[in-house]
C-alpha cells in the first residue's frame, strides 16, 4: 500500500499544479487524522484524499468531453456547474487510470463536492478535508467548522453544506440538487441531535 502511495503522489505532482498538489497532500493527512478519530481505514481515507482532486487538470469543456467519451451520464445539474463534473470523472480515473477497485475509495471521490445524503464516514471524511484542510482560508466560519470536525462529523458535514448553500446562494450561483438534497438530510440529523439535547 505504502509503495502505491508513493506511486499516486509522484503521478499526481507531476500533473497537477503545485498548489492543487499541495492542497491535495494536505487533504489526504486530513483525511488520515480524521480517519484515526473516527475508526476509518487509515490507508484508504489517504488514497481517497490523494486522488479526490486528479481530475482537475482538466477544464470543464474537457471534463463534460471526457466524460461522454466513457459514457457517464451527465445530469442537467451538472451541466450547469460543471465545476463539481471532477468528482465524477475523477471517480472514474481512480477506477480506471489508477486501479483502484475498492468502492468506497471511488465513491468518497465521487460526492467530494456535492456530498449526498447517509454519506459513508469515508465520503463525509474526504467532504470535510478537503474544505478544512490547512490552506483553505476562504470560508467564513472556517475556524468553527475545523473545530467541529474533530467533534461530531455529522454536524461538521451541516455546517459545511450549509456555508457552502448560503456562499452560493448569496452570489445567485446554481447550486446541485445533489448538495441540496445533502443539506436538508444533515439539517434533519442536525435538528434531531438538537432535539435530543434540549
Amino acid at each position: 500500500m505504502k509503495d502505491l502511495i508513493l506511486e499516486l503522489r509522484n503521478d499526481l505532482k507531476g500533473r497537477l499544479t503545485p498548489s492543487r498538489f499541495e492542497h491535495t497532500i494536505s487533504v489526504s493527512f486530513i483525511c488520515t487524522a480524521l480517519a484515526m478519530r473516527y475508526g476509518c481505514d487509515l490507508n484508504k481515507a489517504e488514497l481517497a484524499g490523494l486522488l479526490h482532486d486528479c481530475a482537475k487538470p482538466y477544464g470543464d469543456e474537457d471534463i463534460i468531453r471526457k466524460c461522454r467519451k466513457q459514457d457517464l451520464l451527465l445530469t442537467d445539474d451538472e451541466l450547469r456547474a460543471p465545476v463539481v463534473l471532477h468528482a465524477k470523472y475523477g471517480a472514474w480515473l481512480a477506477a480506471h487510470k489508477y486501479r483502484i477497485k475498492d468502492e468506497e475509495i471511488i465513491n468518497a471521490i465521487r460526492w467530494h463536492t456535492t456530498g449526498r445524503a447517509e454519506m459513508s464516514i469515508l465520503e463525509k471524511i474526504v467532504f470535510t478535508a478537503d474544505y478544512i484542510e490547512p490552506r483553505r482560508d476562504r470560508a467564513v466560519n472556517l475556524a468553527l467548522v475545523r473545530s467541529v470536525a474533530f467533534v461530531d462529523l455529522d454536524e461538521c458535514v451541516y455546517q459545511i453544506l450549509k456555508e457552502t448553500l448560503d456562499y452560493l446562494d448569496g452570489k445567485g450561483s446554481f447550486v446541485d440538487s445533489m448538495s441540496k438534497q445533502a443539506y436538508a438530510y444533515y439539517k434533519q440529523v442536525h435538528e434531531e441531535k438538537k432535539g435530543e439535547q434540549g
